[in-house]
């Protein structure tokens, strides 16, 4: 069985903060939310984390976040871009715009979180429980 995986939403500018508030810690050791959440599931058992980001911010994204969450947890990034919307929308369609960037690396179990709020670890626990015991046992009792 593969591990459930992480899906990020951090595509956010977060232009009522002021810049790129994913990155802004909140710890004395520069640790921040996104590295609680990220804590979390791993311990709860989830094996990857994919980041949604916007192309133009990977590389500050990487620098700050990316490179330090990918020392601990196997870590991929999609590009939420505009290319899969209609034709004169300005924004994005939200999250279910955010899961479909992801189609083609998530073939396991997820679950999507925002990088700038903080769940606690009993909401991955629980995550991880339903995604690999209701789920697995629910998949089995129908074939």
């Amino acid at each position: 069985m593969t591990k459930p995986t992480l899906v990020i939403m951090a595509a956010g500018m977060g232009s009522r903060f002021g810049g790129l508030k994913q990155a802004e810690p909140i710890t004395e050791d520069g640790k921040g939310i996104l590295d609680f959440s990220v804590y979390d599931a791993k311990k709860a058992g989830f094996g990857r984390v994919i980041f949604i980001i916007r192309e133009d911010m990977a590389e500050d994204f990487k620098n700050l976040i990316g490179n330090r969450i990918a020392k601990t947890i196997p870590v991929d990034y999609v590009f939420q871009t505009m290319e899969d919307v209609p034709e004169g929308r300005t924004k994005p369609f939200g999250t279910g715009h955010a899961i479909y960037c992801c189609k083609d690396l998530v073939k396991e179990p997820f679950a999507i979180i925002n990088a700038d709020d903080y769940y606690g670890k009993e909401a991955f626990q629980k995550l991880y429980h339903y995604m690999t015991c209701l789920l697995y046992t629910s998949d089995a009792a129908d074939e």
